[in-house]
């Protein structure tokens, strides 16, 4: 079909219901010669064999395709027959080739590109350790994405003075080992996710330094021990606005100290991401959401602002709720489920007005619900299942939504939506529970069950960092359909000269 547009320069056929087949047939003589190719979305099953006469190609674009196994090198004029992952120009500022399966290791050449700010291969089949040279690259790169391929052992810690990472994400990885201290030279780091991988090591409060640091990721770890402060704990985390440690091994008390230096999220309201941009190339890039719930993947483009949220669950933390909480009026999820906290629940939190999500399930909380949270008009998710509460449950507002789910493993607890009626001025005279633990009234090993749902350890849930806009629903019987998700930042690229996305 454009065979004979001899003048054609711009060909861009991504992100429509078409399938490209990639004919071999072609000549240097019979192809216009192309400056930018986008091809994305296309079912692509193999590289095109004509992009080996495109000399003058800048812009390539084959993301989002069925794309699988080795890169053929000629697409670089390579001298090897084959390349795992072919490096592109060395005035390339941008290198994508997310979502596709591309295996092999990435090689120690990519450091000597110098003016490389943006490195996303997030959904691949790549593997090995990363290269040694990697930390002198962050003296350039702003954005570094490798999520979800095999990379594993210890992360270099040999991040320099003068590092301008942005966002830094290597979760859902096999990385081992401690954190790497030398983050701490990455001044201007925003998103820090290390999630889901196998980090071995205390909790960083030498992340605390950073002064831009808005998301924190350390779910689905081996961190372990108390969270224990330091003597700078007051201007720690300043602007922090969304931390995720579920699923590790943190233990003992929450000091309330912890949470008072958090600023950002004593403010109501959402927070920007300041767009990355080079000036002088005319290059930038946008935040993308990718909300992914089980099986559904939904993607939001072009989303600058960002959510708060708090996740400690499935760890060992004990105590009392810390009452410093109260003062993050900005907070829209907070997650303390599955750990050991006791006492009751804090009539303080209506303060939390612009909240969304409270989950305070799998504790040893007791008393009464306070009626005081009926005023919390924007939650959507409340749940206090298996605690040892008693008495009515508050009626009114958001608190009429709520399913049996939400209070269940409560022996005490009477009014709607349960069955169990509340007997008038008796409340305060109900026969006490027959076992230590009223969550214990059930089958044990049906409350054991409801532990492993709730952490995702071999449900199939993905339980990570909260990121745009938080898409809730209510849970089912049993909290099979409970909405945990998990939602990663993903920079969108804008056209540039020198740009390669695959």
């Amino acid at each position: 079909m454009f065979l004979q547009l001899n003048k054609l320069d711009t060909l861009r056929l991504g992100d429509n219901r078409i399938s490209l087949l990639a004919a071999n047939n072609y000549t240097n003589n019979t192809l216009p010669q192309l400056i930018e190719l986008n091809l994305k979305s296309c079912n692509l099953k193999e590289f095109p064999s004509f992009l080996r006469f495109q000399d003058k190609l800048k812009d390539l674009r084959l993301n989002d395709n069925k794309i699988d196994g080795l890169v053929p090198v000629w697409i670089w004029n390579n001298s090897k027959e084959t390349l795992e992952l072919p490096i592109p120009p060395q005035t390339t500022i941008a290198y994508g080739a997310e979502n596709n399966n591309l295996t092999g290791e990435i090689p120690p050449m990519i450091c000597e590109m110098k003016s490389l700010q943006m490195l996303d291969l997030f959904s691949n089949n790549l593997s090995g350790t990363l290269p040694p040279c990697f930390g002198s690259l962050s003296n350039s790169l702003s954005f570094l994405d490798l999520t979800r391929n095999n990379f594993h052992g210890k992360i270099m810690n040999s991040f320099i003075h003068g590092c301008m990472l942005e966002s830094f994400d290597v979760s859902e990885n096999r990385f081992t080992d401690q954190l790497p201290r030398s983050l701490t030279n990455c001044t201007n780091l925003k998103v820090l996710s290390l999630g889901a991988n196998s980090f071995d090591d205390v909790f960083p409060f030498w992340m605390g330094t950073l002064p831009e640091l808005q998301v924190l990721d350390l779910r689905s770890n081996k961190i372990y021990g108390p969270i224990q402060g330091s003597t700078a704990v007051s201007t720690h985390f300043s602007k922090l606005q969304i931390i995720d440690l579920s699923n590790n091994g943190f233990s003992g008390q929450l000091d309330q100290k912890y949470f008072q230096a958090w600023n950002a999220m004593k403010s109501v309201g959402k927070s920007s991401v300041m767009e990355a941009n080079d000036k002088s190339s005319g290059f930038s890039w946008d935040y993308t959401i990718r909300v992914i719930h089980k099986a559904v993947n939904t993607q939001y483009e072009h989303i600058l602002t960002i959510d708060m949220a708090i996740d400690l669950s499935c760890n060992h933390f004990e105590g009392e709720i810390p009452l410093s909480l109260q003062d993050l009026q900005g907070l829209q999820s907070l997650n303390l489920s599955n750990n050991h906290f006791t006492g009751s629940i804090l009539p303080s939190l209506e303060s939390l007005k612009n909240v969304e999500a409270l989950d305070l399930s799998q504790n040893e909380l007791s008393g009464e619900i306070p009626q005081q949270l009926v005023q919390l008009n924007f939650l959507s998710i409340f749940n206090v299942s298996f605690n040892n509460l008693e008495g009515r449950i508050p009626q009114g507002k958001q608190f009429n939504t709520f399913e049996n789910s939400s209070y269940m493993g409560n022996s005490r607890l009477c009014g709607h939506p349960l069955s169990k009626e509340c007997q008038i001025s008796k409340a305060s005279r109900l026969p006490p529970p027959t076992n230590t633990s009223d969550s214990e009234s059930l089958f044990p090993s049906e409350r054991i069950d409801w532990i492993i749902i709730f952490c995702g350890v071999g449900s199939g849930l993905v339980v990570g960092i909260f990121i745009g806009n938080f898409l809730y629903g209510k849970y089912s019987d049993r909290f099979t359909k409970r909405k945990d998700r998990w939602v990663r930042p993903l920079r969108n690229t804008r056209r540039n000269q020198g740009t390669i996305i695959l």
